[in-house]
């Protein structure tokens, strides 16, 4: 049995994106769809039995009707393909309300052939081309789903998400306990696993987090655990498997160096022991590359604009259809000397720029334990004095004459 398993993609996140004039839409919607395009024609091309999608389809509660025409248009070809297609609710596929559908819900109410939608914990038992595959189902959850008013009261924050986790890891050893030991089976869950390394999801999450252990998802009845809510890929234990495939697509300068894509996932029954083997790739996806160039300009620095030049031009491969993000530093007396105009041209070729500048600017004179701006006047005079080792019969003769201009100064501003 071949399941293919991904998650995250999170449609509608048009940052650093442009008016495409073909299309009429963002560029960025464009190279999410791409994504996704790859993920359908791998599925397509090698008669996966399963197609496992573990939430957020949207990157908003609400998406457009333009968002939800396209990822249709996808799950329709997975449809009329035969290949059973799973899709759990995520956090960005809730809706802001109890009682409002949730964004993916529309192909259980049309009753879409080979489609089923996940809201709720439950066992669903799926017929593949490979035989019947068991998916215990763990959406994501809000805490007034799991916990009422009254449990919660008086408790401090750390006390309601033990209470959250404990909800949780009853739910999935209480679904574990309805599943036929001789059907492979699958959890899927849109949840946060501590340990796990994280991404872009952190600046994106939508309310409070709850988090569970590695220990209250592994549980030993299940022969893969599919995750999703993580954009890192990654692989959290191997016995049993506990994976995250991580976002379909770059989201921001945080996933740089990130490999987007999707994992194959493999059980195979082997006929003497009757046990169930599992293996797992991870298949790279062809997305928007993200680039960081750093250029730090000396204060000597003659030709501060041809040394910018010259870093992006090392980088001129990379560059071109890249978002690209330029880091300059340098010191503010040279900051008039950069030619924007310039800098600009030799970017050109890249999906998109931006241009961060460091200024270093000399530190402020610091009388003591102050700055100058901290300090009143005649006091910082008396601490300059003393810093210079000026003389005691000196420095009194300038204090003087030093209170008595600062008199002067505030007898004329009056």
């Amino acid at each position: 049995m071949k399941i293919l398993h991904f998650a995250d993609l999170h449609l509608g996140v048009e940052s650093y994106g442009r008016f495409d004039p073909a299309t009429g839409l963002s560029s960025r919607l464009l190279d999410f769809l791409k994504a996704l395009d790859q993920v359908v024609d791998y599925a397509v091309e090698n008669r996966v039995d399963l197609v496992l999608f573990c939430g957020d389809a949207y990157k908003s509660r609400e998406p457009s009707q333009t968002q939800q025409r396209e990822f249709a248009k996808r799950i329709n070809r997975l449809s009329i393909s035969s290949i059973p297609t799973f899709l759990l609710i995520g956090n960005h596929d809730l809706p802001n309300a109890i009682g409002r559908a949730t964004s993916t819900e529309i192909f259980d109410t049309l009753a879409v052939k080979n489609i089923y939608v996940s809201n709720r914990p439950q066992v669903h038992r799926i017929s593949t081309s490979s035989g019947t595959i068991q998916i215990v189902s763990l959406p994501w959850l809000r805490r007034s789903a799991l916990l009422t008013r009254e449990e919660t009261k008086n408790l401090t924050f750390d006390q309601i998400n033990q209470r959250l986790q404990q909800a949780l890891t009853d739910i999935i050893a209480a679904k574990a306990q309805q599943l036929d030991l001789g059907l492979p089976a699958i959890l899927a869950a849109h949840v946060w696993v501590s340990g796990a390394k994280v991404g872009s999801e952190r600046s994106m999450t939508i309310g409070q987090e709850h988090a569970l252990l590695l220990s209250n998802v592994a549980h030993p009845a299940f022969d893969y655990i599919a995750l999703g809510h993580i954009h890192k890929h990654q692989v959290l234990s191997n016995n049993p498997p506990v994976v995250y495939p991580g976002s379909l697509e770059r989201l921001d300068f945080s996933e740089e160096k990130d490999d987007k894509g999707f994992y194959l996932v493999e059980i195979e029954s082997d006929k003497e022991t009757g046990k169930r083997r599992v293996s797992f790739d991870f298949h790279q996806v062809t997305g928007r590359r993200f680039l960081t160039v750093n250029i730090n300009i000396e204060p000597q620095d003659a030709e501060p604009t041809s040394t910018v030049l010259r870093a992006i031009a090392e980088q001129e491969d990379k560059v071109r259809d890249a978002i690209v993000r330029l880091n300059i530093s340098l010191p503010a007396e040279i900051e008039g000397q950069l030619r924007d105009n310039d800098i600009r041209n030799t970017v050109k070729e890249a999906h998109y720029f931006t241009i961060a500048k460091d200024i270093k600017r000399e530190a402020r004179l610091r009388l003591g334990q102050w700055t100058a701006e901290e300090i009143a006047p005649l006091d910082a005079l008396k601490a300059y004095l003393e810093s210079k080792k000026v003389s005691p019969e000196r420095a009194k003769i300038l204090l003087e004459y030093g209170e008595k201009l600062i008199q002067e100064q505030k007898a004329g501003q009056g």
